[in-house]
């Protein structure tokens, strides 16, 4: 009998399953010859940045055109012949396998969801075979040298939801809450937990909530983007927390989503601004509000208006690039090079690959940026982005709001890996921009 080499690639199999705004997407299971077993699911973005990986989609009328059987017969065909019989320890191999036979720089052929699946369960399946929870094979893994045990992410949690999350019933995208003066990742979700709780209440109490938006916050009716801010304000304090103390306003304006060409249409605001203006706006809420973060505060085609922004905003304010950089090593380091932003977001599913998705991170780390892993407005039940946070000691964590299970499943893995790691401690303060 011919001895099986445990951590070879034995099945590689997809299905489609359905995300959490009930459109298909892709599940993706890995086995090895050893019994080792690993399992993943495509997120997916309703705000995209144009050079990200795009995922396969059939057309059509069925499901909307959201049906991904081209994706999972990819899986199934071309992906799992190339894959069996592959070391799954061998992420790197593993994916330059994905990469040249999809042959495209944004995985258009294979579908980057057929990608990010797979290479997230190979990565599960590794982590298996190691007989090791994947936050902490990652840790173990890194070559750089560890030191102490990791900390949890802080996590930044939504609010409001606005933009392409919910109708543009709002321009901005996202209103969040960073609890900066948490001493540690439980006491960090139970503030955000009462600063949730206490916007319901001031949402319904002024008619102004309309429903839940994709990511778990509530849907406004707000008159004025501004009025989103003041109205989050006021939450923190009806949770009994100090604004800009305990709790700090983070926002992601998603500002591809109403410009282009350095010109941007605030809907909501019935205004039409160009970069400078625009730029005046957010600078003087970061003035008059507790806000310490500002997430794609131009478009992804205006990096004029990014260095403009960047060169007159305070030291202290985290700087965010999604769109602009999407996941990718090189937009990491020429954003780095042109003082664009000074933190990047990690979606591993932008990339379409674990390999591309480090490589992405470790230039962020390697030139001084900070990181924040994010989930997408598609989720699911999958919570690998939390172990890959902790695993690749990342500062922060984005996954959405504090609210529907999709979101949930991921704040609650980070407080089983706190419990497994024996701490809930968060990253010094003095990390963060606004702790320095």
């Amino acid at each position: 009998m011919t001895k099986t080499a445990p951590t070879r690639i034995a099945t590689v199999h997809a299905r489609r399953v359905w995300d959490s705004r009930g459109r298909p997407t892709v599940e993706a299971e890995v086995a090895t010859e050893g019994g080792a077993f690993g399992r993943a699911i495509a997120p997916a973005g309703a705000s995209r940045g144009a050079n990200e990986a795009i995922d396969l989609r059939d057309g059509g009328k069925r499901f909307g055109g959201w049906d991904v059987t081209h994706a999972v017969k990819a899986v199934n065909g071309a992906i799992a012949g190339a894959l069996t019989g592959a070391d799954v320890s061998d992420q790197a191999a593993i994916d330059r396998a994905l990469i040249d036979l999809d042959g495209t720089a944004n995985k258009s052929n294979l579908g980057g969801n057929a990608t990010v699946a797979v290479s997230m369960a190979c990565l599960h399946a590794a982590a298996a075979a190691a007989g090791m929870p994947l936050w902490q094979y990652l840790w173990a893994g890194e070559t750089r040298t560890r030191t102490g045990t990791p900390t949890l992410p802080l996590p930044e949690i939504q609010i409001f939801g606005g933009g392409a999350h919910a109708e543009r019933r709002v321009d901005v995208q996202d209103f969040m809450v960073i609890a900066t003066g948490a001493d540690d990742y439980e006491q960090a979700l139970a503030w955000t937990a009462e600063v949730y709780l206490a916007a319901g209440r001031i949402m319904a109490d002024q008619g102004l909530l309309q429903g839940v938006a994709d990511e778990g916050g509530f849907w406004p009716a707000f008159d004025t983007n501004e009025q989103a801010v003041e109205t989050l304000v006021r939450a923190i304090e009806g949770a009994g927390l100090t604004p800009g103390d305990q709790v700090s306003i983070s926002l992601d304006i998603a500002a591809s989503e109403f410009g282009s060409g350095g010109k941007y249409r605030l809907a909501r605001d019935g205004s039409e601004l160009d970069s400078n203006a625009l730029a005046d706006m957010l600078l003087g809420w970061v003035l008059r509000y507790p806000i310490v973060s500002i997430e794609d505060p131009m478009g992804e085609d205006d990096p004029e208006g990014f260095i403009a922004f960047g060169k007159r905003a305070p030291e202290t304010l985290q700087i965010v690039g999604d769109d602009l950089l999407v996941t990718n090593a090189e937009r990491v380091c020429a954003a780095h090079r042109d003082g664009v932003v000074n933190t990047a977001l990690i979606k591993p599913n932008q990339a379409g690959t674990m390999t591309e998705t480090k490589a992405a991170f470790d230039a962020a780390r390697t030139n001084g940026m900070g990181v924040i892993v994010s989930a997408r407005s598609g989720e699911t039940e999958d919570a690998t982005i939390v172990h890959l946070a902790v695993g690749w000691n990342s500062l922060q964590l984005k996954v959405g709001s504090f609210a529907r299970s999709e979101r949930m499943v991921k704040w609650n893995e980070g407080l089983r890996i706190g419990d497994a790691i024996g701490t809930f401690a968060l990253p010094p303060k003095s990390v963060f921009p606004w702790g320095r």
